[in-house]
């Protein structure tokens, strides 16, 4: 039977942090996007973007760790969605290899928290 999971803040969280963090640097990057691209790929990409570190708030407050879980399983779908939001933004000539670059090694960062934080939760289910 599953356990109750101890309350901690997401603000505690070093992966709430670094997903926030991220979502910063990723609104950042999209205001120089194109007008044009407003109510488009901006509009998007920052939804995606501010869905990562808001799973992962949502699922810490949860009572289960099944549920912390699944939250975090959104947010790394999310992390996905930006992914490839950006890939298209640097394809179309919104972003720099550069800046690119420098927000893929966020992602990165985020995902293996992420991975390290649902594998730590899995070993605690049994």
């Amino acid at each position: 039977m599953e356990t109750q999971r101890p309350r901690q803040s997401h603000k505690d969280l070093i992966l709430w942090q670094k997903a926030l963090d991220l979502a910063v640097a990723v609104h950042e990057v999209s205001s120089t996007f194109p007008r044009s691209e407003v109510f488009g790929l901006v509009s998007q990409i920052r939804r995606a973007s501010v869905s990562v570190p808001s799973n992962i708030a949502e699922g810490s407050a949860r009572r289960s760790t099944r549920e912390f879980i699944a939250f975090l399983h959104s947010a790394r779908g999310s992390m996905a969605e930006v992914e490839t939001q950006l890939l298209l933004a640097q394809r179309v000539g919104y972003v720099s290899n550069e800046s690119l670059t420098v927000l893929q090694v966020r992602l990165d960062e985020v995902g293996r928290i992420m991975n390290a934080v649902i594998k730590g939760l899995r070993r605690r289910l049994g």
